[in-house]
């Protein structure tokens, strides 16, 4: 492939399909480059016996604000309002009303203590009770919410996603993945194509790819954090503190595993229950999702990585389902799909949190350098990272940021005009 465009976005997630949709409608000729098989990244449904199934993201977090929920019904999507099953332990089971009472009470004033930190605090496992009753289970909700245990967490990152989220979650009936792909239709995407470098000089880029170089006069790259601090794109030497960046925002994980379930009627639809509430590495289980004949298991943080690693994803959920609802279980479920984010070579996780001391580290990945480079993607945003809205953002601005460019005619030749 050899190409000269105005721009190319590196990557077909939420964040570069964003960006390309808008280039495009200003007429800037474009190249969509995306080293895997399909579009959406880190957004994935696939189908089973005709359902949908989101293996990647799958809440409208902050549902109200997000720009899908209003893109969704456009591309002919149907929004579902049904609230998360969070926090309810289906029957109690394995987890008593009074415990889940408990357990809520420890994550509030833990948040409590986050929000009271003194100045110079930055590490959330610092704020923990030492000795106390529901550590484990403080651990195991870090891991569903941002993909890694407390350790690794900043304070000042955490609370700046929680005090930006309305706490409003909607649901696609047809799946977030879906809506995503969709999004793209239409776009000139050519897939399975690796980027190995960029290369500047005076006036151009050059995209190095394994089928060839497109030269272009600015680039997008929205690959994830990983990706970036692996050195699998080679950038020019005055991004090093773009990679550095990267590097201090690691991708948590959140790994999902997904059962048919047989005489699902036995099962409230949209219900939940915690695997083991006094383990850290345990899984949340969502109880037909959309009254399907289905159990979505979450699995994240430590134990996704140490599942991945060697150990059954299904044998583990399905000890721990058996372990609530009795070894009948087994008989009843058949594995559907699971996942292994950290060992997908061009993603490498699931979405990113800044290492304790390093909140500035997205501003510092955001930036762009000499109007010719531009960085998006969920870790480029300040308070939505870790969701695909918050990528779908970053796409948006950094187009904006080539679009400037462009009319200062940066991007080579005369600037064209909008209209």
């Amino acid at each position: 492939m050899s190409a000269d465009v105005d721009v190319v976005v590196v990557g077909a997630g939420a964040a570069g399909i964003a960006a390309a949709r808008r280039l495009t409608e200003v007429g800037l000729s474009l190249a969509v480059i995306e080293a895997g098989d399909r579009v959406g990244g880190r957004a994935w449904t696939i189908r089973h016996e005709g359902l949908p199934i989101d293996l990647g993201c799958g809440w409208l977090h902050s549902a109200e604000r997000n720009p899908w929920t209003a893109l969704a019904p456009d591309l002919g999507f149907t929004i579902d309002r049904t609230l998360p099953p969070w926090g309810r332990q289906f029957r109690n089971l394995g987890f008593p009303a009074s415990d889940q009472m408990a357990a809520r009470a420890a994550f509030a004033s833990f948040e409590q203590r986050l929000r009271q930190a003194p100045a110079g605090s930055d590490r959330a496992a610092d704020l923990l009770e030492e000795g106390g009753t529901w550590n484990p289970y403080l651990e195991a909700v870090s891991s569903y919410i941002n993909g890694t245990d407390l350790k690794s967490l900043s304070i000042r990152d955490y609370l700046a996603f929680a005090d930006a989220d309305t706490g409003v979650n909607w649901r696609l009936i047809e799946g977030y993945g879906a809506l995503i792909a969709r999004a793209a239709a239409g776009l000139p995407i050519s897939l399975g194509m690796p980027v190995s470098a960029i290369e500047a000089d005076q006036s151009r880029l050059a995209i190095v790819t394994g089928s060839g170089t497109i030269r272009a006069g600015a680039a997008i790259i929205t690959v994830s954090t990983d990706v970036l601090a692996s050195g699998a794109i080679r950038l020019p030497a005055a991004l090093g503190d773009h990679v550095e960046a990267a590097s201090r925002l690691p991708l948590g994980l959140a790994d999902k595993v997904v059962f048919a379930i047989d005489r699902p009627d036995e099962l409230e639809p949209d219900t939940q229950v915690l695997g083991n509430p006094h383990s850290a590495k345990t899984g949340s289980y969502h109880l037909r999702p959309f009254g399907r004949p289905l159990i979505e298991g979450f699995i994240c943080g430590a134990a996704a990585r140490e599942l991945e690693a060697g150990e059954d994803m299904v044998a583990f959920a399905q000890d721990e389902l058996a372990g609530l609802f009795g070894t009948g279980i087994r008989r009843r479920l058949k594995p559907v799909a699971q996942t292994r984010w950290a060992k997908s070579p061009f993603i490498r996780g699931s979405y990113s949190h800044a290492l304790p001391g390093c909140t500035d580290a997205r501003a510092i990945l955001a930036s762009p350098w000499d109007e010719r480079i531009f960085f998006a993607g969920e870790a480029c945003s300040t308070q939505d990272f870790s969701t695909a809205h918050g990528a779908y953002q970053t796409g948006l601005d950094a187009a904006e940021a080539v679009l400037s460019s462009h009319h200062s005619t940066r991007l080579g030749g005369p600037a064209r005009r909008d209209g």
